[in-house]
């Protein structure tokens, strides 16, 4: 329908309100940021890590809202110029955080720059900001932020301090913070109405918690997954699902109504399958049925969401390789998109390959259905597809 090339780099996977599409870029400029002398005295902020992509450019953080209709840009605000002090993985980028909107305000999260709220014309209204994350190994960046009721919180999993904080969601003001301690993460909180109360659930590698939305104040834990835990939780049905997938398998089935305390060997654990699940894709959970890919691999598994018995697993999907985008389903179908193919499959029971489509692009972000439309977002353009 159309094509749009958007400026800078950018992994984060848009999000759509009404007729506008919000999209979050790093571009850099060519104006140099701090001396090699400088630089020198920030290594220990995890400069001399892995990770080869580094920066010494100041980057714009932009924040772009496109017609979803036409693919016109209809406003671009820079919300902050700065050089990344970080590094990020060679198949990162220093905008991979996703955006976040309750339909009245629109949170867009950069890290280590900080989380803006904006109205919907583009202007900010307020920013927080918690300082420099030192990542495990300069992986870089990628957890979202959370919005529920009149709180947006924010989980800050790194090597230093970890912690999480929720503020009001007009205001920017603290209305808690929590440390937490945790290494490096990536999943988004999610955020749960359980018995009546609000709940804010975190996955990661030393403990699964749950908050209490208004107070901060820990609800249950269970164990923790493996390390660099990327994948969000899903929830459907009073069951809430949690996986990852580096240097390990995990994935825990939790009855929430009986979640309370600790909860690792209790009857809230309904059912685990630890075996081919996802390092960062995010799993997908439809019409009772969790589709995951196996690692960063092409490989599909389908699992009953009530009892965890498979109805297939490690199916490869033919012309898929390493993928790092999450599934995304709408009216029965699977969409996937890769490193130069996006390919639809059949959800159910079982495996159906429906069409696989070649595009000259590399899809990090992941699908975006809307309606009729299909919304990719690649390392070169934004396309809309559309039914004839």
């Amino acid at each position: 329908k159309w094509k749009l090339d958007i400026p800078g780099k950018g992994h984060a996977t848009p999000i759509v309100w009404g007729d506008q599409m919000i999209i979050l870029t790093a571009v850099a400029t060519d104006i140099k940021g701090k001396t090699e002398e400088e630089d020198t005295e920030e290594e220990g902020m995890g400069r001399r890590a892995m990770s080869p992509n580094q920066t010494d450019l100041i980057h714009e953080y932009r924040v772009i809202s496109v017609n979803k209709n036409t693919g016109d840009i209809q406003w671009e605000t820079t919300v902050i110029e700065e050089m990344p002090l970080e590094r990020t993985h060679k198949l990162g980028s220093w905008a991979s955080n996703s955006p976040v909107t309750d339909g009245e305000l629109i949170y867009a999260y950069f890290g280590s720059r900080g989380l803006f709220c904006l109205d919907f014309e583009g202007k900010i209204l307020w920013k927080q900001d918690w300082g420099q994350m030192e990542k495990v190994m300069s992986f870089g960046e990628g957890s979202s932020p959370a919005v529920y009721g009149d709180i947006v919180v924010v989980v800050w999993d790194h090597e230093g301090q970890s912690l999480i904080s929720a503020m009001d969601k007009k205001t920017g003001e603290e209305i808690w913070i929590k440390d937490r301690e945790e290494r490096s993460s990536w999943s988004t909180p999610l955020i749960l109405d359980v018995n009546g109360k609000a709940q804010v659930i975190t996955s990661a590698t030393n403990k699964i918690r749950s908050y209490d939305l208004e107070t901060g104040d820990i609800v249950w834990e269970s164990t923790g997954m493996t390390r660099n835990v990327i994948p969000n939780p899903v929830y459907a049905d009073g069951i809430l699902y949690l996986m990852s997938g580096y240097r390990g398998t995990a994935l825990q089935a939790i009855d929430l109504a009986k979640a309370e305390g600790d909860i690792t060997d209790s009857e809230a654990m309904l059912w685990q399958y630890n075996q081919d699940t996802p390092y960062t894709p995010c799993p997908l959970l439809m019409d009772g049925k969790l589709y995951f890919l196996r690692n960063n691999n092409g490989f599909l598994s389908c699992l009953d969401a009530k009892t965890g018995d498979p109805h297939y697993s490690k199916v490869k999907i033919e012309g898929i390789g390493n993928l790092y985008s999450s599934p995304t389903g709408a009216d029965g179908k699977i969409y996937i998109a890769a490193d130069g193919i996006v390919v639809v499959i059949r959800a159910g029971e079982q495996y159906e390959l429906l069409s696989s489509t070649n595009l000259d692009d590399t899809f990090h972000a992941s699908p975006v259905i809307i309606g009729n439309d299909l919304f990719l977002r690649g390392f070169k353009s934004l396309y809309c597809f559309t039914e004839k």
